[in-house]
């Protein structure tokens, strides 16, 4: 497994969550049991991370869907948002630009046509602002 299949993971896990709203272990260990341990722990990583500021999250990639309202976001897309606003703004170990890249990927992957280029212009958006929003959280 390779760190676009442990993040392909934690898109799945996120997602489920999206549509249960509740954590889910046993799907977790499911995914990452034929990974490498790195593969896994950069999966449970994402996971925890995703969830543990989801509400700061969510109100990032609100902010930035003009004219689209969060609860209408397809749950693919807004799995891959979560995920890459996650890795953008909460870990400096991953590049910018593959962030998005896996994003846009898994969009293109899961969702419509037309998802690349809503999941990309928010992750610009985003990204243009991103010490603004970093310094917001740190007031908070």
């Amino acid at each position: 497994m390779s760190r676009t299949s442990a993040r392909e993971n934690a898109f799945r896990l996120v997602y489920e969550f999206l549509e249960t709203w509740e954590r889910n272990d046993f799907t977790m260990e499911i995914l990452c049991e034929s990974a490498a341990p790195t593969d896994a722990d950069f999966t449970k990583e994402l996971y925890d991370a995703v969830l543990e500021n989801y509400d700061f999250l969510k109100s990032v990639v609100a902010r930035y869907s003009k004219d689209f309202a969060f609860d209408r976001i397809y749950k693919t897309d807004l799995a891959a948002l979560l995920i890459a606003t996650c890795e953008l703004l909460l870990r400096e170990d991953i590049p910018e630009k593959v962030a998005v890249n896996e994003a846009i990927e898994l969009s293109r992957t899961y969702s419509t046509e037309k998802s690349t280029a809503f999941v990309n212009g928010i992750l610009a958006s985003v990204l243009s602002h991103k010490e603004e929003l970093l310094h917001a959280r740190e007031d908070h």
